[in-house]
């Protein structure tokens, strides 16, 4: 059985609140905070995945206390959620809203619902959870750490994606207006932009042998596809003390791909 560093206390006894705790990046951000002494809170629509995140952490001996089904969307959910939180501890010191559903389509295919649904679930799912938390984050004055993507500041011309597009630019545009409004109580916010990182989801998709992006590690300075870690890295990076002067900032973790020419 693993167990928790007791060398590492970055975050020893914050609250630390993530949405789409289930996987991905959410669940390893999970791990991560917890091994670093956190009390971390996380939701999900999907219930076996979030339970399998709890016990993960729980085997390694940290802190993780989930709630699922709770949709990132819904406001009574998602604030019953956070306020039963923010209650028990009288604040929330990181929100994590990193939940989402990307979708891709070219222009000409990109149906107005199919716009909606990618808005709703990509723009909306972070929103409805930092408005739930923002009394309580004033009361630790907190942070906020959202996920961008490279889709937010750059085009592709081998990825039709025009929906995902424009709600990771909004997320990042999002960061800066909470980075703005929250100054005045403290709290800072950041956006963390990723690249093309291998997941089982990109796996499937991006960096499957049909795609034809399945090569882009060719294309970036680094010459790798990034990580669940390195994202995760720059996540508790900007949720720290160390990052304590720095708010309003989106990061690029591409290996220098957005720096560069397209490929």
């Amino acid at each position: 059985m693993k167990t928790m560093s007791s060398s590492k206390s970055r975050f020893a006894g914050r609250v630390v609140v993530i949405t789409g705790a289930a996987s991905g990046i959410g669940r390893r951000a999970a791990e991560r905070f917890a091994a670093e002494g956190a009390l971390v809170y996380g939701s999900d629509v999907n219930v076996a995945g979030l339970a399998e995140t709890e016990k993960l952490i729980a085997e390694a001996g940290g802190s993780f206390v989930g709630r699922a089904p709770v949709d990132a969307t819904d406001e009574v959910q998602t604030a019953a959620w956070l306020d039963a939180i923010g209650s028990e501890h009288g604040r929330i010191d990181v929100l994590l809203p990193s939940a989402g559903i990307a979708r891709f389509s070219p222009i000409e295919e990109t149906s107005l619902a199919e716009w909606k649904f990618v808005l709703t679930h990509e723009l909306d799912i972070v929103f409805v959870p930092t408005k739930a938390a923002w009394p309580w984050l004033r009361a630790a004055s907190g942070n906020i750490v959202l996920l961008g993507s490279s889709a937010g500041v750059r085009g592709s011309v081998t990825n039709t994606r025009i929906a995902h597009t424009a709600t990771k630019a909004g997320v990042i545009g999002m960061a800066q207006q909470f980075a703005a409004e929250g100054a005045a109580h403290g709290i800072r916010a950041n956006s963390v932009s990723p690249g093309v990182i291998r997941t089982p989801a990109t796996e499937g998709d991006l960096l499957a042998a049909d795609h034809p992006m399945r090569n882009i590690a060719e294309h970036i300075p680094l010459k790798r596809v990034g990580t669940i870690d390195d994202v995760v890295s720059a996540i508790l990076f900007f949720a720290s003390d160390e990052a304590g002067y720095i708010t309003g900032t989106n990061l690029m973790v591409d290996g220098g791909w957005s720096s560069v020419l397209p490929g």
